[in-house]
């Protein structure tokens, strides 16, 4: 039965074909495109730690763990000048002043800037400042927002919406794309369920990477820190996404010696714990490169035809049939 705005997988070639996996063949079944941050590179073999405070609370605070992160070996500094707040009398970060000292961060550190952009007015003031914009959660379905980041020309982080589904997440997507920015990371932050709020913040959908790996050749990274909400949880859910096969992680970190943060204290990790992270990951990547299973670039795959000379394969149909029936036997 045909229902008026409902979208299924099947339906994403047609609709979102700037970034359907089926419609760019180049990419073949697995290939990935990798998005270049200032020298970071997502979707190429090594997966990319980023870390650093929920919300840039001062320049003490936030120069202080950008050493901290890049001590621990990580590859980029995350923090929010502007932080959206379920109540409005909550800390909204330092704005204008936040950006500046993430501004000096880098210079310090190298370390490359991502930070969140919730105002399609200050897109161009963030741009100034951040190598990578963010769009949350929250925003995900923003799509002012969206087509203006697009337009800006920067690399962009794109979580999923705490309640959206992949056919959706991948719409926010197209709407990035369709400004002529194909320079998009797919971010899974945890989605709600009935158990949200009970034992962890949300449910993190891991399952979501294969899946989402099927349908585009957009990197995709998972932040463990909302998803779990629980500073103890983080590392091993760290783990199990890098298992699955994220590209990376987003992770919030915090100098307990200097109070508890004002934003999400409770899911911050301390550098120690992000420094075991990093190493597991570049374990994770010896791994792979040992057992001769690379994260594929992009590129079209060919094989040999009959005559020898060279062929384009392209991916099949399956792709999305895959999906569709481990999905069907799903309670709505």
């Amino acid at each position: 039965m045909k229902i008026a705005g409902q979208i299924s997988i099947d339906d994403i070639p047609q609709n979102y074909p700037l970034v359907s996996r089926v419609v760019n063949s180049q990419y073949g079944e697995k290939g990935t495109r990798v998005v270049e941050v200032a020298g970071v590179r997502f979707g190429g073999e090594r997966p990319v730690v980023i870390g650093g405070p929920c919300a840039v609370e001062s320049h003490e605070q936030t120069v202080g763990l950008a050493h901290a992160v890049k001590r621990a070996g990580a590859d980029m500094l995350r923090g929010g000048a502007y932080k959206p707040r379920t109540s409005p009398h909550d800390f909204q970060g330092s704005g204008l002043e936040g950006l500046c000292i993430l501004k000096i961060a880098r210079e310090q550190t190298g370390l490359p800037i991502v930070t969140e952009v919730m105002d399609p007015r200050l897109v161009g003031e963030v741009a100034q400042v951040a190598d990578m914009l963010q769009v949350g959660s929250r925003n995900m379905h923003n799509y002012t927002l969206l087509a203006e980041v697009g337009r800006a020309r920067k690399p962009v982080l794109l979580k999923r919406g705490m309640s959206a589904s992949l056919c959706e997440w991948l719409g926010a997507a197209e709407y990035i794309a369709k400004q002529g920015n194909l320079d998009i990371v797919l971010c899974e932050r945890g989605i709600r369920g009935f158990p949200s709020g009970e034992y962890s913040r949300y449910v993190l959908d891991l399952n979501v990477i294969p899946a989402a790996k099927m349908l585009t050749f957009l990197p995709i990274i998972v932040d463990p820190s909302h998803a779990t909400g629980v500073s103890a949880m983080v590392e091993p859910a760290s783990r199990a996404a890098l298992e699955m096969g994220s590209h990376g992680l987003l992770i919030e970190v915090a100098d307990f010696s200097m109070g508890v943060p004002k934003c999400d204290g409770l899911q911050a990790i301390d550098a120690t714990t992000l420094a075991r992270i990093v190493e597991f990951a570049h374990r994770s990547e010896a791994r792979s490169q040992k057992s001769g299973v690379r994260r594929q670039e992009p590129g079209v795959r060919s094989q040999e035809s009959d005559d020898g000379s060279p062929k384009e394969e392209r991916p099949t149909s399956g792709i999305s049939k895959v999906v569709v029936g481990a999905s069907s036997n799903q309670n709505p």
